[in-house]
């Protein structure tokens, strides 16, 4: 199996070496907004120690990301007024894994709006803004 590549660039992100749209934060996991969306609220999970995806992830880190991927999911259903959501996790190359940190996508459905393309296309920083405060202010509401 490969090793974990520090220089990925979640690993740059929880170094704070690149900026993200922060919605929630705790000692063990990082979730942010994703900054190519396939849908309005797309988040991604991830957890703060270093694994490559769910192939090697210790046990017990994978545990307290799933917790959090259960919060966040819904939250986001909730804040983004969504009817359901689709969670999404890929490993490896061959099984579509691009950025080689283990993460979670967290993606907003509603049964008429199609699932956008992955084109590489950011969206604006202002839009990630306002999604990322709808999924917060849903957050608050469930604690």
């Amino acid at each position: 199996m490969t090793t974990y590549d520090p220089s990925n660039v979640f690993a740059k992100i929880l170094r704070g070496e690149l900026p993200c749209v922060k919605v929630y934060e705790d000692e063990h996991t990082l979730a942010f907004m994703d900054i190519m969306p396939r849908a309005d609220g797309h988040v991604l999970v991830i957890p703060k120690a270093p694994a490559r995806n769910l192939l090697d992830v210790a046990e017990e880190d994978l545990a307290r990301t799933m917790i959090v991927v259960q919060k966040l999911a819904r939250a986001v259903k909730a804040g983004m007024e969504a009817e359901g959501i689709t969670l999404q996790q890929f490993n490896e190359e061959a099984g579509g894994q691009v950025v080689f940190h283990l993460h979670f996508h967290i993606l907003p459905r509603w049964k008429s709006v199609a699932l956008r393309p992955h084109t590489g296309e950011m969206a604006p920083k202002e839009t990630l803004e306002r999604h990322a405060e709808a999924i917060r202010a849903a957050l608050r509401q469930m604690a």
